[in-house]
């Protein structure tokens, strides 16, 4: 057993029993970890709150690790980077939650990945930091996909719809699962940007969830039992 500190974004809080929780965290040190927090709910000392554990939220922490054990001991935590905006608006609260929950889901492996860390900390920061975000998830999703090995092959990007399952473009526009029509040209133009190119994308309501829709889609062919997350229908009406 070791005894190890890292940096961790909070991806899921499941209750267990009336007074203890299980949290899955993504280190930057080892990648993902669950660990059983034993009266946390009703503990009022302590170096572990109930607050830490919101969704995404990032935090510094030090516990014991042995390989193979289902559940870990997490000794210490607090918070690294105290969001300013993503808890009282709305909106990004709405993004969180569907975007916890894509994570939850999508995130299986527990090995380090040093580069996806990085990515969902500093995707995190420039949300709390940005006002104009509608498009926010869109791209999110998409550069996710570099880290989870299936972005899309774009070396014929010129062609007229994307074939979901196969990740190519192509100009077969009759098979079932391709993005085609107005989504195709708002789908190509989310490829190689980054966040702070969002605002250059003005996009219809019809469009985002079109969209949003065909990215669950293309998760669902590429990651095993990926599922769609139920809070889509709240992201949806947030942007409705």
């Amino acid at each position: 057993m070791a005894i190890l500190s890292s940096k961790a974004i909070v991806i899921s809080t499941i209750k267990y029993s009336d007074t203890s929780l299980i949290v899955r965290l993504y280190t930057k040190e080892v990648g993902l970890v669950s660990f059983l927090l034993k009266g946390v709910l009703k503990s009022k000392k302590g170096k572990l709150r109930t607050a830490y554990f919101q969704p995404l939220n990032q935090l510094s922490i030090i516990f014991s690790y042995q390989e193979k054990r289902n559940l870990q001991l997490l000794k210490e935590a607090q918070v690294i980077h105290v969001y300013e905006t993503i808890y009282t608006s709305i909106t990004k609260q709405s993004i969180v939650l569907f975007l916890s929950e894509v994570l939850s889901s999508a995130i299986q492996e527990e090995e380090t990945n040093t580069l996806l860390y990085e990515y969902l900390e500093h995707s995190l920061i420039w949300l709390d930091s940005h006002e104009q975000i509608s498009n926010f998830h869109l791209l999110f999703l998409l550069n996710l996909t570099k880290f989870l090995g299936f972005y899309p092959d774009v070396s014929q990007s010129n062609k007229n719809g994307f074939h979901l399952s196969e990740g190519f473009f192509t100009d077969n526009l009759q098979i079932k699962e391709v993005i085609k029509g107005n989504e195709i040209n708002q789908f190509k133009k989310l490829l190689g940007i980054n966040f702070d190119k969002l605002n250059d994308i003005k996009m219809s309501q019809k469009s985002r969830r079109e969209l949003i829709s065909h990215l669950m889609v293309y998760y669902q062919h590429h990651l095993d039992g990926f599922k769609t997350p139920k809070s889509i229908h709240i992201l949806n009406e947030v942007f409705s």
